[in-house]
């Protein structure tokens, strides 16, 4: 499998705007990597890096020991998948079209899609719950409905690493566990790497294998959820008050706000 990994990488915006500060980090094959902090912390600004919307100030980003920067678009997106925080879809497009996308990276030169590529886009479909909406409009859908069937489309990519940014953006409870359930599966069966900047806590700790909890453009704490989500790094990191109990059903720590802790209260 493909190696993703961060070395002493500084990002940001602009010359002046520094988001993350040297930060060294390996992904591994078959785990989901959750990048948690609060808002602005720079989770999303690493996807973004990761993914090549970005390039870093300086450091390396290394897939397969490959400077990420000298790799063509097409060749990246053969390996590497991204549902982004905020999809951009051409309105006018059904939703089977967007996942058929997908596809596009294994197509050679003028070659157009064939049965293969049309049953993996109905499979990726079917696994994120959204065949049903197959012939609808992009511009006729929920911001839900969207969301899942960018996912979709990931799926359909077939690639050996998915960058997920808020994957769980738009959903409710019940759609939250059915994709995070669909990824992690994929990840144990097919040893993908997966990379999540996900902002609740308890869904983190639930899903994924290794935690990155970052603070003021660094890693202030890596680890399993249980070595990593503690009362006293929340309570740093986020600044209010919180409750770190184990879940009773899953033994995994769970955050229960702690109502009234913060300067407001």
């Amino acid at each position: 499998m493909t190696k993703l990994e961060m070395q002493n990488v500084t990002l940001g915006y602009g010359s002046k705007v520094v988001v993350i500060k040297d930060m060294t980090l390996q992904m591994k094959p078959g785990e989901i990597l959750g990048l948690v902090g609060s808002n602005g912390c720079g989770k999303s600004t690493i996807i973004k890096a990761l993914s090549l919307v970005i390039l870093p100030h300086s450091g390396k980003i290394l897939l397969g020991g490959k400077a990420l920067s000298q790799m063509s678009r097409r060749d990246l997106s053969r390996l590497l998948g991204v549902v982004p925080q905020i999809p951009l879809l051409p309105s006018a497009f059904t939703a089977f079209e967007v996942v058929l996308m997908g596809r596009n990276p294994h197509l050679g030169l003028f070659q157009y899609e064939g049965p293969k590529d049309m049953a993996i886009a109905g499979w990726a479909m079917e696994k994120t719950q959204v065949k049903h909406l197959a012939q609808r409009r992009i511009s006729e859908l929920s911001g839900g409905e969207i969301q899942c069937v960018v996912i979709a489309r990931v799926l359909a990519q077939e690639t050996e690493i998915v960058l997920l940014d808020e994957p769980t953006a738009n959903l409710d409870i019940s759609r939250q566990v059915e994709i995070l359930d669909v990824i992690k599966s994929l990840c144990q069966e097919n040893a993908l790497t997966v990379v999540a900047a996900l902002h609740d806590l308890n869904l983190a700790a639930e899903y994924c294998d290794r935690l990155v909890l970052i603070n003021n453009g660094q890693i202030y704490a890596e680890g399993t959820p249980a070595e990593v989500i503690t009362t006293d790094n929340i309570q740093a990191v986020y600044g209010a008050g919180s409750y770190v109990y184990s879940h009773p059903l899953s033994g995994l720590p769970a955050v229960l706000p702690n109502a009234g802790s913060s300067k407001y209260g």
